[in-house]
This record gives structure tokens, C-alpha cells and sequence, in this order.
């Protein structure tokens, strides 16, 4: 247990920071300073990571239900979405900076791995903190695009939606974390979510990494 924690502590950490630096990046982008001016537009790890979210309720779930159930979350990237250049189009773009992130990364250790792989190395710690770098961000890519707020997938929803639906969906926001849960819990987020998208998702990055896998060989 404690070898997997060590395997998978740096794609969790880059995970996290770089989703949320996306989401900082994107609102700079698109007009909002909010972010870079709280210092949440930064690389660095300290910024993002939420010492109970990030660290012990991870750590605590996992030893105590040997890795059957683990959840976690950093500190959200404060978004002033009415400083936007146009706040219902650009709300969609921010949003989807941090999954797009957790996407770029699963392909950036897929590419890893398939380095690793084709030039005979047979080191296995780095061969499996490839492959948990490229589960923990399809993990997270899919998750967060789960469409109710106040994940990124929900924001995205109302972005998208007319102006009366968005405004129906924006009001479940308050309670959003708790119903997320709950679906969690009772197995409906694995079973009709995360299990069909994680096996789409990880399609699109083979597909993607063939070429290289390819040249390779």
C-alpha cells in the first residue's frame, strides 16, 4: 500500500496543480484577474493543495478501505465569472481548461510510457507511475465533466444551455456537492458515467498515441 501511495503521489500532484492553474490561466485569458492576483495562476503545488481535501482524506480513505474508495479535491480556483470578456461563452472555456489539462497529461504519461517501454527499460516503478499518471487523469478528466455544478462539466451545461435552462441548473450549485456524492455512494456515477466514458476516453488516447507507438517499433 505504501509502494502505491509513493507511485502515485507525483501524477496526483501534477494533476491537481495543473487543473487548477488551467482554470486561473483560462479566466486570465478571458479577462478575469481574480485568480492571478490571489497567486492561484502558479506551477506551484502550494498554491493548489488543500492540506485535509488533498492530502489526510485521501491518505485516511485509502488506508481504511485499502484503496476500494478514495476520494479528494483542492482548493478551488477563485472565478469572478462577470469580469469575462462575455460571461456565458467564456464561463464554458475556463471550465474546460481543467479537464482539457488532466486529458493533455494522461497523454503526455501515456507518451512516457510508451518511451519507457520501446527503449527496453525495465524499471517497474516507472513503468506503473506511467500508468497511474494516465489513470489518475482520465479519472479526473471524466469526473469532472460530470454535468451538474459546481463540477466543471455542470458550468459547462450552463454555458451552453439557454439563458432560462442555465439559470434552473446554476441554482442546484449550493447543493451540487452533496447530490454528487450521493451519487457516488450509491454507485450511480461509476456505473452510468465514469466506467462507459473512462473506456472512451482511454480509446481516444490510444488512438492518438499509435503513431508514436509505431515509430517505436
Amino acid at each position: 500500500m505504501i509502494q502505491t501511495v509513493l507511485i502515485y503521489a507525483l501524477p496526483v500532484l501534477f494533476a491537481i496543480t495543473l487543473h487548477e492553474a488551467a482554470h486561473g490561466y483560462a479566466a486570465l485569458r478571458f479577462g478575469d484577474q481574480t485568480a492571478w492576483r490571489l497567486g492561484r495562476v502558479t506551477l506551484n503545488p502550494l498554491a493548489h493543495v488543500d492540506p485535509i481535501g488533498t492530502i489526510l482524506m485521501p491518505l485516511l480513505l485509502y488506508f481504511a478501505t485499502q484503496g476500494a474508495f478514495l476520494f479528494g479535491y483542492a482548493k478551488p480556483v477563485p472565478v469572478n465569472f462577470g469580469n469575462l470578456r462575455n460571461p456565458k461563452r467564456d464561463m464554458v472555456w475556463v471550465a474546460l481548461a481543467g479537464p482539457g489539462s488532466n486529458f493533455v497529461q494522461a497523454l503526455a504519461w501515456g507518451l512516457a510510457l510508451y518511451l519507457i517501454v520501446g527503449l527496453g527499460l525495465e524499471e517497474r516503478f516507472f513503468i506503473e507511475m506511467c500508468k497511474a499518471g494516465m489513470l489518475v487523469n482520465v479519472v479526473m478528466f471524466v469526473f469532472n465533466l460530470f454535468p451538474l455544478p459546481p463540477l466543471d462539466g455542470g458550468r459547462i451545461l450552463v454555458g451552453l444551455l439557454p439563458w432560462r435552462q442555465a439559470a434552473m441548473l446554476s441554482r442546484i450549485e449550493p447543493w451540487g456537492f452533496f447530490i454528487v456524492m450521493a451519487l457516488v455512494i450509491s454507485g450511480v456515477v461509476s456505473a452510468l458515467w465514469m466506467r462507459p466514458l473512462m473506456a472512451l476516453t482511454y480509446g481516444a488516447l490510444e488512438l492518438l498515441l499509435t503513431p508514436f507507438a509505431t515509430l517505436l517499433r
